[in-house]
């Protein structure tokens, strides 16, 4: 599935920013986003073809305890290990879980002030890109760190750095 259209509530948070970033890096590069009230996401995605995501009863959207970022990555089985630990923390920026990870409530604050800072919603997810891009590298270096656990206690600070800098780019 290439360069397809989705559609979304307005007003976009976590899950409204989360989501096409991650349809963008690892669904569809050429994906296009819209965003609609609640009540026109039904007919616009029949009217645009649109596939509609995080917004009540559809496919890509909250189920059971899952937020819709967690439910795309289920739907197209997506095995990236490092996105698992990356929904850990949406999950908790956009349910009540917020327990799940401790990042949850930066990631909220972050988004929440996001919206007071661009001009719509194309704009938000365009600038909160960039958070989860950096969001992604954490959630690898987290990873990372635990899996080389014992060869960093035997290097310097400086020296970590470099390493797992270096282990980010290649894995």
């Amino acid at each position: 599935m290439k360069n397809v259209k989705w559609v979304t509530r307005e007003y976009v948070h976590v899950d409204r920013t989360a989501c096409p970033w991650l349809i963008k890096k690892f669904i569809d590069a050429k994906a296009e986003f819209i965003f609609v009230p609640t009540e026109k996401i039904d007919e616009v995605a029949k009217t645009d073809g649109a596939i509609p995501f995080d917004a009540p009863g559809v496919k890509f959207g909250h189920r059971d305890v899952k937020c819709s970022f967690e439910t795309i990555i289920e739907e197209y089985d997506l095995k990236d290990p490092v996105l698992y630990e990356l929904a850990k923390i949406i999950h908790s920026a956009d349910t009540s879980d917020k327990e799940a990870a401790p990042e949850g409530m930066g990631l909220d604050a972050i988004m929440t002030g996001v919206r007071f800072n661009v001009k719509d919603d194309f704009e938000a997810v365009k600038k909160a890109a960039y958070i989860y891009d950096a969001l992604y590298s954490y959630c690898k270096f987290k990873l990372l760190r635990e899996k080389y656990a014992n060869q960093l206690t035997r290097m310097g600070r400086k020296q970590q750095t470099e390493f797992l800098k270096r282990k980010i780019q290649e894995e």
